[in-house]
């Protein structure tokens, strides 16, 4: 068994007679010792948070000054901030309501002078023992949660999704832009489950789903009597988030005055529930997510450009899968894993054929297309390879979430212009000449849209001999 490591923060006769504890009582410890600057008032909280951010431990001991009880303040960020380290506060003078207020629902504990053994190791070892639990469920959530949910290798891909890790470490609020089914919740949630929010809620709303009338009740909460049928008060999903993450999906959705009340909380943590004239406060992350481009709604007056600064101190922009096509068998082959297991199928792979229909198509759902279509072939195929038409068959039945009138225009015009010039040139070989006489159109404006929507006409050439083979 491996020894636990043990932190302690601090210097003093207080830290000598705690270091001499540890060492008689605790055998199985490797204890490691650094001093804190007490030079300015609370300033040995910040040097503790530093320290611990850039250590493992098992358990954090420091050693807190009369300063920093104080000024509490920087001890809450503390506790906010390395929520995921079991920490013991040591002081000389006890002050238990403000401590008791400190440790409250956290992985913590104090103990005043002076320091006996036996209160001391009452106080370690269930935090040990919780900090053991706490860790091996931390794993399962990062497995479950984490990066290795975000695959691919494209360098576009890469660039937004290498950045989470250090996304995760800061508290600040971030807007994750992409189109419907790119995998913005799942950032969203691998940032949640990485950083020190990881054992606090995480409460994902689509702000599009709920009726515009009910979503300031539905964010906020309400008191008793503040509308007909409000007969008890209700807690909104602010309070429901409290101490982790709340997430936004499609947050252009969400009415005028819903986004101011949103902008002040987010300015000030803190927000009135309707029909109630007392202030609340709320310890919430705020993730946000749009499948449009969010500086342009800004401009146009969906999105508030104030809001729209708040939110966008980090911003995650994720690429459609037509622009990550070296990441589509990739994907593909993930998900072929995934259901072959899960419906007990000998499946092994995809055929040529069916490789070049996935490659080829352009996925105007995306990642989440791209997943239903492999477990639906998945699920009808008898063979041990799916072949390409039940990739086409599969592909016909996956369907699209609605959206705007403008933005399901462009995207259906581009992808009949798609369809129409595979089709056209599979009939005719890939060749360009031919294809452009049989469509009435200028042969260099054919090869203008072959570039425009990316058509691999290798594939095309390989696929039209394979069908005549």
């Amino acid at each position: 068994m491996k020894p636990a490591k043990f932190l302690l923060l601090g210097s003093g006769g207080l830290a000598t007679s705690l270091r001499a504890i540890l060492e008689s009582a605790c055998a199985d410890i490797r204890l490691t010792q650094e001093p804190l600057d007490e030079s300015e008032a609370g300033f040995e909280v910040q040097a503790a948070l530093t320290r611990l951010k850039n250590s493992e431990t098992d358990l954090c001991f420091i050693i807190l000054s009369e300063s920093s009880l104080r000024q509490p303040e920087p001890l809450f960020q503390l506790m906010r901030e390395a929520a995921s380290v079991p920490i013991i506060f040591v002081v000389e003078k006890s002050e238990p309501e403000l401590l008791h207020r400190l440790i409250e629902g956290r992985q913590a504990d104090f103990i005043a002078a002076p320091l006996q053994t036996a209160e001391l190791l009452e106080r370690i070892w269930p935090l040990i023992d919780a900090s053991t639990r706490q860790a091996a469920l931390a794993q399962r959530l990062k497995e479950r949660y984490g990066l290795s949910r975000l695959i691919g290798e494209s360098e576009k891909f890469l660039a937004e999704i290498n950045s989470i890790p250090r996304v995760a470490k800061c508290d600040a609020s971030v807007l994750i832009s992409g189109e419907t089914g790119t995998g913005k919740e799942l950032c969203a949630r691998a940032i949640h489950y990485l950083s020190p929010r990881t054992f606090k809620p995480f409460v994902p709303v689509n702000c599009g789903a709920v009726p515009v009338e009910l979503i300031e009740n539905e964010l906020f909460g309400h008191k008793s009597g503040a509308f007909t049928g409000a007969t008890t008060s209700e807690h909104g999903l602010i309070r429901e988030a409290d101490g982790g993450t709340l997430f936004l999906d499609e947050i252009d959705h969400l009415p005028t005055l819903a986004q101011v009340k949103l902008l002040r909380f987010l300015q000030d943590k803190e927000y009135r529930p309707l029909g109630s004239h007392k202030t609340q406060t709320a310890d919430v992350r705020v993730i946000a997510a749009t499948s449009i481009d969010p500086e342009e709604a800004s401009q146009r007056g969906i999105i508030r450009q104030d809001l729209f600064y708040r939110l966008n101190v980090i911003s995650l922009v994720l690429p459609p899968l037509r622009e990550r096509k070296e990441d589509i068998l990739l994907l593909a082959h993930h998900f072929l894993s995934v259901y072959a297991t899960k419906f007990q199928k000998s499946v092994q792979g995809f055929s040529a054929e069916a490789k070049q229909r996935l490659v080829m198509y352009d996925w105007p759902g995306n990642v989440r297309e791209l997943e239903h279509v492999v477990e639906r072939a998945v699920v009808l195929t008898d063979n041990e390879l799916i072949q390409g038409a039940d990739v086409i068959q599969s592909r016909r039945k996956a369907q699209s979430p609605l959206e705007s009138f403008s933005v399901a225009k462009t995207r259906f015009i581009a992808q009949f212009e798609r369809r129409y010039i595979e089709d056209l040139l599979l009939a005719y070989e890939g060749n360009v000449t031919r294809a452009a006489a049989a469509a009435r159109k200028n042969r260099r404006a054919l090869w203008e849209l072959i570039r425009k929507h990316r058509i691999d006409m290798q594939g095309i050439r390989s696929l039209a001999k394979n069908n005549h083979a």
